[in-house]
């Protein structure tokens, strides 16, 4: 019988994605998510759900997710799920769940440029929102 490893998870991330690199240059980055659902329990309350998840992005979907992302931001990630087990110091053995990220769909509008360059161009063309007016996304 065969099997399969597919997650698909939408929620916002609880932190700001953390950049690092391995001993050959590779990028990861690590990022926290949240996934909340709303239901009526049998009382007919308005009951919320959240579960946090633990994700791992490698290479250039890494350095992308650090770059344009930021805690609080919407996403949709599509991966699978991955068990990490190591060993601790005291020789205690550890393992975790997270899911391998092999596609992290930003769905806002993400974190402003790092140069200041960059932003005061940005933010001289950016147009003016009326209260009232629709946004353009």
């Amino acid at each position: 019988m065969g099997s399969m490893n597919r997650v698909f998870l939408m929620g916002n991330l609880t932190r700001d994605p953390e950049l690092r690199q391995t001993t050959s240059g590779t990028a990861v980055s690590d990022l926290g998510l949240a996934v909340s659902e709303k239901f009526r329990n049998k009382a007919g309350e308005l009951v919320e759900t959240k579960c946090f998840v633990d994700i791992v992005a490698w290479d250039r979907q890494a350095e992308a997710c650090s770059q344009y992302l930021s805690k609080g931001a919407p996403v949709i990630v599509e991966g699978r799920l991955q068990l990490d087990q190591w060993q601790t110091e005291s020789g205690e053995k550890r393992s975790r769940l997270r899911v391998r990220a092999d596609r992290v769909q930003f769905l806002g509008r993400g974190k402003a440029p790092e140069s200041p360059g960059d932003k005061q161009i940005t933010e001289a063309a950016a147009p003016v929102q009326e209260e009232n007016e629709a946004l353009p996304f």
